[in-house]
């Protein structure tokens, strides 16, 4: 349980800066009177609160100009967005080109159905690697038309 001057200490910088409800302010009052100990407390507080209040901020020169500049848009050139549009198309043609050069088989998937989806044959994945996607899915299938 906080004494009566642990809880008036903690209000005096709320009460310095009109923060406290009428009640509060009576009652922090009132303490002051009978208190010199918290009457000291207050005094530093308002010292060191003038004291702040006289300092003067250092602002660095150009600031308010240099904020602004940033704040504002910079200015996009037409040509900037065409490049960026055009390296985006290249970008999916050659990641195309190269992915149908690294999975030569994936172009020939599988037969499907049309009326089910149900795939009809999977004989282009015979030659994947031990461990690769496509060996995962032949022996999977061949599993279930073996019916294990």
């Amino acid at each position: 349980m906080k004494t009566a001057c642990e809880q008036v200490r903690e209000q005096l910088s709320p009460w310095l800066d009109g923060e406290l409800t009428a009640a509060e302010n009576r009652q922090v009052a009132a303490h002051l009177e009978v208190c010199p100990d918290c009457s000291r407390e207050l005094a530093v507080l308002q010292w060191l609160d003038a004291a702040l209040g006289t300092l003067e901020a250092p602002v660095p020169a150009r600031l308010p100009e240099r904020v602004l500049d940033r704040l504002q848009p910079r200015r996009r050139y037409w040509w900037q967005s065409l490049a960026m549009a055009a390296s985006l198309v290249i970008g999916i043609v050659l990641g195309g080109t190269l992915a149908q050069n690294f999975y030569p088989y994936s172009t020939k998937v599988a037969q499907v159905s049309s009326s089910n989806g149900e795939v009809l044959a999977l004989d282009e994945f015979h030659d994947f690697p031990q461990g690769s996607l496509g060996a995962v899915m032949v022996s999977y299938q061949a599993e279930e038309i073996n019916g294990s």
